[in-house]
């Protein structure tokens, strides 16, 4: 059992930056596929990218493409989510999310993730 603390989010202008945190528990991180999700109001979570167990495979949603960028340190017991040029449409509650697996599958359904952090709020003022 892994869990999961997210950290980072706060208000940011549109084209700015921000870098998410999640740090898990756990003496097997390295086990574990990652992944961000977000949740705006009245709209269902949506997938933002994903990591493999040892960082070497990484999938971003296209919209996010080139501008988000997921990383993990394995020793630290973190994943990272650096969102860059940020948009008011960016503002969300963002998630992080795990699940045990054997190989350097990412996943990018929420329902394939079986471990989920609390969110942090994520707001984008234009």
């Amino acid at each position: 059992q892994v869990q999961l603390v997210e950290s980072g989010g706060g208000l940011v202008q549109a084209g700015g930056s921000l870098r998410l945190s999640c740090a898990a528990s756990g003496r097997t991180f390295s086990s574990y596929a990652m992944g961000w999700f977000r949740q705006a109001p009245g709209k269902e979570r949506e997938f933002v990218a994903a990591i493999s167990r040892s960082g070497d495979n990484t999938h971003s949603a296209d919209s996010m493409k080139g501008r988000f960028t997921v990383s993990r340190d394995n020793a630290k017991n973190t994943v990272w989510l650096q969102m860059n040029s940020l948009k008011p449409e960016d503002t969300a509650t963002y998630y992080c999310a795990a699940d045990r697996q054997w190989d350097e599958t990412v996943f990018t359904t929420a329902a394939q993730y079986e471990y989920w952090g609390q969110g942090t709020q994520v707001t984008v003022s234009s």
